[in-house]
C-alpha cells in the first residue's frame, strides 16, 4: 500500500469517526429534550411526504416542500433557538475524561457510605435536599454561581448544608470526585410538560439538570421525606432507601467497569488486601 493510498484511507476513517461522534452527540441531547423530538419528527415527516410526491408526481406538494426545505432550517433556528443553544453548551461542556472515573473503589464506597448516612437522617426528619454528582459534562456555570466549599465528604456536612435556616438550605450541593465543590447552587428547572404536577421545585430542578446534562442528582422532598434519583433525562421518584443506594451505586460505576463486569473491581480490592 503506497503512502498515498494509506493516507486516503485514514482521511476516510477520520471523516466516518467525526460524522459518528456528531450524529452521537446529537442523537444522546434530543432524546432528552422533548422539543428536539419534536422537530426530530417534522423533519423525518417532511422527508417521508417528498418521497410520497416524488413517487405519485404530486405537483403542487412538490413545490410547497421546496418552500419548506429552503425556509424550514432559518423557521426551526429563530423558533427553538434556546433548545439548540442548550444542546450545543452540553456538547461543549462534556469532557474526555469524567471526574467520576477517577476514584477507587474504596473511594466510591465511602462516599456512597457518607452520602447514604445522609440521606437517611434527611429523609427521617423530612429535611429537603438537592445533591447533584458531576460526571463528564461540567457543571461549571452553575459552580460559578455558587459558594465555594471544595472540601471532602462526610454526612455531617452534608446535613448541616441544608439543615433549615441554614444560609446554604435552598440550594443545591455539587460533587466532584469524592470532594463537595460549592453549595447553595441554583439550577434551571425542567420544561418538560409531562412532569407530574405534584412535584415542587426541588424535583423540577433536580430533573433540569439530567436532562441539560449527564449528572447524578439526588432529591429529598421537604414535605414527604421521599427520595429521589434524577439522571438520563429520566426522575426515579419515591425509591427505597437499598434502591436508591443500589441505582447510586450502579451509576456511580465507571464505563469500563460497566463493559467488562464486576472483575475490575475485584482484582482492585485483591491487590490493596494482599
Amino acid at each position: 500500500m503506497s503512502l498515498a493510498s494509506f493516507w486516503s484511507l485514514v482521511t476516510k476513517v477520520l471523516d466516518i469517526c467525526i460524522v459518528w461522534l456528531l450524529f452521537y452527540f446529537v442523537l444522546k441531547n434530543i432524546k432528552n429534550n422533548a422539543k428536539m423530538v419534536l422537530i426530530l419528527k417534522g423533519v423525518l415527516l417532511v422527508i417521508f411526504i417528498g418521497f410520497i410526491s416524488d413517487v405519485l408526481n404530486l405537483y403542487t406538494v412538490g413545490l410547497l416542500l421546496e418552500y419548506v426545505v429552503e425556509w424550514g432550517p432559518l423557521a426551526i433556528i429563530v423558533i427553538f433557538q434556546p433548545e439548540i443553544r442548550t444542546m450545543l453548551e452540553s456538547i461543549g461542556r462534556t469532557q474526555l475524561l469524567g471526574r467520576h472515573k477517577s476514584l477507587s473503589v474504596s473511594e466510591r464506597e465511602k462516599m456512597v457510605n457518607e452520602i447514604m448516612k445522609a440521606i437517611e437522617f434527611l429523609k427521617r426528619n423530612r429535611i429537603g435536599a438537592l445533591i447533584v454528582i458531576e460526571r463528564d459534562i461540567s457543571l461549571q456555570e452553575y459552580i460559578d454561581r455558587a459558594t465555594k466549599i471544595y472540601a471532602d465528604i462526610t454526612s455531617e456536612l452534608v446535613c448541616n448544608l441544608f439543615y433549615p435556616n441554614s444560609p446554604l438550605h435552598d440550594g443545591g450541593v455539587i460533587i466532584q470526585g469524592n470532594r463537595i465543590t460549592c453549595a447553595g447552587a441554583v439550577f434551571k428547572t425542567s420544561m418538560n410538560p409531562n412532569v407530574n404536577k405534584k412535584l415542587g421545585t426541588r424535583h423540577r430542578a433536580a430533573l433540569g439538570v439530567a436532562e441539560e446534562s449527564d449528572a447524578i442528582v439526588l432529591v429529598v422532598s421537604e414535605e414527604t421525606g421521599r427520595i429521589s434519583l434524577a439522571f438520563d433525562g429520566e426522575l426515579k421518584y419515591n425509591l427505597t432507601l437499598d434502591e436508591f443506594r443500589k441505582t447510586l451505586m450502579a451509576e456511580l460505576k465507571p464505563k469500563a467497569d460497566i463493559f467488562y463486569g464486576s472483575d475490575v473491581e475485584e482484582e482492585s480490592e485483591d491487590e490493596s488486601n494482599a
